[in-house]
């Protein structure tokens, strides 16, 4: 498994769980008076699902990343990252703010999810080849 993408995992899982835990305690408390709290709760908790699921996409990323070649790996786990920052992030931010119109973001971050599994399939594609073996010297 790539080092890089092996870290980039663990952070993503930290920050889903971390942010996950900040929902349910501190942003829930924070907005369960407003008129819109119902709705606030329900972005943050998908914001929080996403973010999680696609954590975890990425960590199957770098497991598939040691066993084929070509660039379709990266490309998967930086669309899967890149959505959760948009999709995810707006949609954190729109519970805490309550500006809906931040949700014109979102859809562009649903599209990365998207692509990203575009890539992954194209990466599945090389499983099963044999993955070239490193030269004498090469790690």
């Amino acid at each position: 498994m790539d080092r890089r993408l092996a870290f980039l995992t663990a952070f993503l899982g930290f920050t889903a769980v971390a942010l996950g835990a900040l929902g349910a305690h501190a942003v829930k408390g924070a907005v369960l008076g407003l008129p819109d709290a119902v709705d606030r709760l329900g972005w943050w908790e998908v914001g929080a699902r996403y973010h999680v699921v696609h954590a975890l996409a990425v960590g199957l990323v770098g497991v598939m990343s040691a066993h084929v070649t070509g660039r379709f790996p990266w490309i998967a786990a930086v669309l899967f990252t890149l959505g959760i920052i948009l999709f995810s992030g707006s949609l954190y931010v729109m519970a805490i703010t309550g500006v809906r119109t931040l949700g014109a973001v979102t859809p562009f971050g649903g599209f990365a999810f998207l692509a990203g599994w575009i890539s992954l399939g194209f990466a599945a594609r090389g499983l099963g080849r044999q993955k070239e073996a490193p030269r004498p010297g090469e790690p």
